[in-house]
């Protein structure tokens, strides 16, 4: 899989990549298909959800779930990101931690789970899109197709914790407006990189009541902080075409972090009166476009299903883990939605470099999850639902 460029923006490689998974299903006697989140998009671009399914025919389902899009990598890599690199206990390349490992250990505990009398039935969604908000992946097959189950695992996760709960996302874009024109006349003109400035200055307070917000989860153990707070981040900004023009517009885009029990309607309408006072206090033109929202999400501790996968953790590595919730969002939160208790934990360790260059996955820990998995496929149907 890590051979594939499985980019979530132009999806090029999604529909081989699915058919790894299948091959590797059909070989070990597994129950497969592809929900494709084209036809709910239907734009054209292939999005093969793959289905697997260990079924025992019991009335409880246990779902697994991982995704295999990636983000693009990045140049000067000293492994080659699209050539799986194994090297002193890891794995390198883009994708290994996020999250094709996931795939891997859920498929190999699937393979030796077949061959083993189960109370449980197991069903994997190796899912697409989850980079770019999930809608036509994980969401698309629960949402619109309907594939049920009484609890999930999300193998998106790390494994220094249980978490049980992810942030919410809030994605926007602010197109600051000027009037273009010759350099050598600025007098004519209207900058709107400086506009897009004062507006950026203006929505820095708003950063540092965001920054107020704190969960009663704790956050994972590389935070600065003890409880999941919230975050605003201005990550992109365009403007200018060439040195001797003034540019007439300029467009930042902004990564807004919500806690995973905040609301993103409340947080939506939080930002859009900030922004129409920034507006007003600097005169600058410009318009707001929400471009992708995600709610976030928690498990009571209270829950059935995560006493179970507290103790089968610490059956499979010798020690209990603390709860927290995750800092990013996942698509967690497409099981949360529809009412199935979800908690996370993968193979991603803080220490893999995930978005990163050299991003590399300890082969330990794709054991250790695939474990897991499989002392949780030999539970009683009890200790799921």
């Amino acid at each position: 899989m890590i051979e594939i460029d499985t980019e979530s923006v132009s999806k090029k490689g999604y529909d081989k990549c699915a058919s790894i998974i299948v091959k590797e299903a059909e070989r070990n006697s597994l129950d497969v298909e592809i929900i494709d989140g084209e036809k709910g998009a239907r734009d054209g671009l292939s999005r093969p959800n793959v289905i697997v399914t260990l079924d025992v025919g019991s009335d409880v389902t246990l779902l697994l779930e991982s995704h295999f899009d990636i983000v693009p990598p990045g140049l000067n890599w000293t492994y080659p990101p699209f050539k799986l690199t194994v090297e002193n206990g890891k794995a390198y390349g883009r994708g290994t931690a996020d999250n094709k490992s996931g795939i891997a250990a859920a498929m190999g505990a699937l393979r030796q789970l077949r061959k083993e009398k189960l109370d449980i039935n197991l069903k994997l969604i190796a899912g697409v899109d989850e980079e770019i908000g999930g809608r036509y992946g994980v969401d698309y097959v629960l949402s619109d197709c309907g594939v049920k189950g009484d609890a999930a695992l999300v193998v998106d996760a790390g494994l220094e914790r249980l978490y049980l709960g992810a942030s919410g996302i809030l994605w926007g874009k602010i197109t600051v407006e000027g009037k273009q024109g010759h350099a050598g006349y600025p007098f004519k003109a209207k900058n709107a990189i400086d506009e897009a400035v004062k507006l950026l200055a203006a929505l820095e307070p708003y950063k540092n009541e965001v920054e107020k917000k704190e969960s009663t989860l704790h956050a994972p153990p590389e935070a600065p902080r003890q409880f999941i707070w919230g975050r605003y981040t201005v990550t992109m900004i365009r403007g200018g075409e060439k040195e001797n023009v003034i540019p007439g517009t300029c467009e930042f885009r902004f990564d807004r972090r919500l806690l995973p029990e905040e609301s993103v309607g409340q947080a939506e309408k939080e930002f859009r009166n900030f922004f129409q006072d920034a507006l007003q206090k600097t005169g600058c033109k410009a318009s707001l476009e929400i471009t992708s929202k995600l709610p976030g999400y928690h498990t009571s501790k209270d829950v059935v299903f995560v006493q179970t996968v507290s103790e089968n953790i610490k059956k499979t590595i010798g020690h209990s883990l603390p709860f927290a919730a995750e800092l990013g969002g996942n698509d967690g939160s497409f099981f949360a939605k529809n009412g199935i208790p979800v908690v996370c934990y993968g193979t991603i360790r803080a220490d893999t470099y995930y978005h990163g260059l050299d991003e590399f996955v300890h082969l330990e820990d794709i054991k250790n999850v695939r474990d897991l998995i499989i002392n949780l496929g030999r539970v009683a149907r009890g200790k799921i639902a």
